[in-house]
């Protein structure tokens, strides 16, 4: 096998501001044509990265690699980048034919070459038939689409996008969030894409790099940190989870014991404690939509606790029901579908946790 080309390589990069450190010894590789997501809340570093890679922002210390050339000292022009902001950035004298070809030309490209670069960009943006218009012209939808084509039209080594969908609503964010997966894997051109938001990097991404306060928490594919998160933080970023308390019991096989504090023992597959270590103190982890409710008399599986719990909220939420249950002393939340009708406010139901659906992770630490 032949070792994968990084487009991308970023080795002990640190930024600093001031006393401030907004980036902490950051080591990422990134796949040549892959779609990587820097997932995180404000302020955890993943915009001050991007604006490293750009060239907007110099790191404090490190280096920065694209297709294996050291572009640290190099300034923006000369990196070959396409960046979509969220604001757009369109100029709002040009025509759209005029904002798309922009880059192109500083490129010494021939004036005959570039009607047809612009052309086959709108082409794959689908609006092939507004180059005439003005921004003002065009939706917000359509805006987003010409500054994607204006950011590709130049075949950049690496595409940069901050952000883009955040001030679209809610249903055109959805359907520009394919349209953007659709063009990336039509290209096949190495993305990095920073948002907050968990759908989109859930949706969308090949690679997950999940931040917080300037560190990278965990990497890996959309379904690996979201089904085997190795934090706590990631576990509660990355969808509604459940985190108990527990103590780790001593492995028995293929098995890991775990007692729940104020619930009881719980028996995971080894597979799921693998972030754990030696520690006898941990976190567990239950996805919200695995904490199964069900009547009295529904039958529980080997590896499950079955618990009494009473209903105190129902969100209803129409193909399924957010649920808040108590448990003891504590509230946990349940997302269940919606079989027939909904548990009612004040019900008496059995919560179900199955060993096979939790996961381990470190102790968490307040």
């Amino acid at each position: 096998m032949t070792t994968p080309t990084h487009s991308v390589e970023l080795s002990g990069i640190v930024k600093r501001f001031g006393d401030f450190t907004a980036v902490e010894r950051m080591d990422l590789s990134i796949e040549e044509g892959s779609f990587v997501t820097l997932l995180g809340p404000s302020g955890c570093g993943k915009t001050t990265t991007l604006r490293m890679i750009a060239g907007l922002l110099d790191p404090s210390e490190g280096d920065i690699r694209i297709r294996g050339r050291s572009v640290t000292a190099i300034p923006i022009h000369k990196r070959n980048l396409g960046l979509v902001f969220q604001n757009y950035a369109l100029f709002p004298h040009k025509t759209i034919y005029d904002n798309v070809a922009f880059g192109l030309k500083y490129r010494d490209i021939p004036k005959s070459e570039i009607a047809g670069k612009v052309q086959r960009a709108l082409d794959l943006v689908q609006l092939p038939d507004v180059g005439s218009r003005h921004p003002r012209q065009l939706s917000g939808g359509q805006q987003q689409r010409i500054a994607l084509a204006r950011a590709i039209v130049i075949e950049p080594d690496v595409l940069l996008l901050d952000e883009p969908l955040s001030a679209l609503d809610a249903n055109l964010r959805e359907d520009m969030r394919v349209e953007l997966k659709r063009i990336q894997a039509q290209l096949g051109i190495t993305t990095i894409f920073v948002t907050h938001d968990q759908s989109e990097a859930l949706a969308m991404s090949d690679t997950i790099v999940v931040m917080s306060n300037g560190h990278v928490e965990q990497v890996g594919g959309p379904e690996d940190v979201y089904v085997n998160p190795t934090s706590a933080f990631v576990a509660r970023f990355l969808g509604n989870s459940n985190l108990l308390p527990a103590r780790v019991g001593a492995r028995e096989g293929d098995v890991v014991p775990v007692t729940v504090d104020g619930f009881g023992t719980i028996r995971l597959p080894a597979s799921r404690c693998t972030a754990v270590g030696q520690s006898d103190r941990a976190t567990l982890v239950v996805r919200s939509e695995n904490l199964r409710l069900a009547g009295d008399d529904a039958p529980v599986p080997g590896d499950a606790l079955a618990l009494p719990a009473d209903v105190t909220t129902v969100d209803y939420q129409g193909q399924a029901a957010r649920y808040f249950v108590r448990i003891g002393d504590k509230t946990l939340q349940a997302v269940n579908a919606i079989e027939m009708h909904p548990h009612r406010q004040g019900a008496r139901v059995k919560a179900i946790i199955r060993g096979r659906d939790c996961t381990l992770v470190p102790e968490e630490r307040h």
